[in-house]
């Protein structure tokens, strides 16, 4: 409310952009949030609120250089990233960096990088521009195999390949990638499948230390599981996998936040296989989804962490206060506006559990509403008590 004062600007208003909100709240620090859609779930917490298409690099570039924050937060992939590098060379701090933006917001720009650039090991992959492309692509890949859009996020527009199609049921995934896809872009990507024994996220920030050089720093590792889908449902903290599996994947994420830079959260995610591999499959240049766990296991949760790096304030040592868990819970419902949440009463009787509703004012099929949260003496009681909550939720 003075004339000059601490502001961030959240690129993207969701779950992830309203939990990083409250923590700017706590510190007094204004609030501006921008979206494609209105009431968005960061916009409930906002100072002041922008609706406009996310890829439309000109009112992007009006809005901030209106706003002057003092850091842009990117929380959503589809942005018009070469704004990014324009608005950072004259002067705006983006969180972690413009460039590391532009590249892990595209699915093929990060797996080149991760793959070539730095010889880490991921799936086995080729690029595709028209459906004869995919065609090649699952036969060289092999089946079953997994196409996605260049641009995606959380499933959306992935098509598993089960045994060779009809040209035109290769020409209809195809398609059906290309329009799911969050961003104008002809080429999608055919990857391995694989058989998983596990999924971690590797949670790595940098941040400035009090000699103000950039350290670069992990939490404790997350693991987390799909239950047949493609974006995570639950996730819990610690992981039991051995020291030398978590070893190898804090290795790989340090290796690829370090080149990436910038200041702020990455969430690094990487396969275990049935066959013993550890694989890199994505890297979100921002809070992770199966982070949200961090609320309820470490004293300073991701969100804190990513905002006060983003701030350039002191980041102490980061502490495991708890074993536990998240369970998310996404709708079925097709285009219901102002959902209502029913169970709460009973859920809160259950020691140790919370839960966020994310406020999205509207439905569609497969979308993430909320997320259960489980504190417990050790992993296994925190999933036990997420398991007895699940069932008194209702969404109608």
């Amino acid at each position: 409310m003075s004339s000059h004062p601490t502001k961030v600007l959240i690129l993207g208003s969701g779950e992830l952009g309203k939990e990083l909100a409250l923590e700017a709240h706590k510190l007094g620090v204004e609030v501006v949030a921008v979206d494609r859609y209105d009431n968005a779930p960061a916009m409930h917490l906002a100072h002041r609120k922008y609706v406009v298409e996310m890829l439309n690099g000109n009112a992007i570039k009006e809005i901030i250089r209106r706003e002057n924050p003092e850091a842009i937060i990117p929380e959503v992939e589809s942005i018009d990233v070469e704004v990014l590098r324009e608005l950072e060379s004259e002067g705006f701090l983006i969180i972690p960096n413009a460039e590391a933006v532009r590249i892990c917001m595209n699915r093929i720009r990060l797996r080149e990088l991760i793959a070539k650039t730095l010889g880490l090991p991921t799936t086995k992959y080729f690029i595709a521009e028209d459906y004869v492309d995919v065609i090649n692509a699952c036969d060289k890949v092999g089946y079953p195999c997994i196409l996605k859009p260049e641009m995606s996020s959380s499933g959306h527009g992935h098509v598993v390949i089960e045994k060779p199609l009809s040209d035109e049921g290769f020409r209809r995934a195809y398609e059906y990638a290309l329009t799911s896809s969050r961003g104008l872009s002809s080429k999608v990507i055919v990857e391995e499948y694989v058989e998983l024994e596990s999924e971690f996220t590797i949670l790595t920030y940098r941040y400035l230390n009090h000699n103000d050089e950039i350290v670069t720093n992990v939490l404790q590792p997350i693991e987390h599981w799909r239950y047949g889908r493609f974006h995570y449902i639950e996730s819990w903290q610690p992981s039991s996998r051995s020291s030398e599996v978590l070893s190898i994947c804090k290795d790989y994420s340090v290796r690829i936040v370090e080149y990436l830079g910038g200041l702020g959260v990455y969430g690094v995610e990487l396969f275990l296989t049935k066959d013993g591999r550890i694989l890199v499959s994505e890297v979100a240049p921002r809070p992770h989804d199966t982070g949200f766990v961090t609320l309820v296991t470490q004293d300073l949760s991701e969100f804190t962490i990513h905002l006060r790096a983003s701030l350039r304030l002191p980041i102490p040592d980061v502490n495991l206060i708890s074993s536990g868990a998240s369970y998310a819970l996404y709708t079925d419902l097709d285009n219901i506006w102002g959902p209502k949440y029913y169970g709460l009463s009973e859920v809160f009787r259950i020691s140790g559990v919370d839960v966020r509703i994310f406020g999205k004012p509207f439905t569609y099929p497969g979308r993430r509403m909320m997320v259960l949260l489980a504190r417990g003496s050790d992993v296994s009681e925190a999933r036990a008590k997420l398991r007895e909550a699940i069932g008194k939720i209702r969404i109608l």
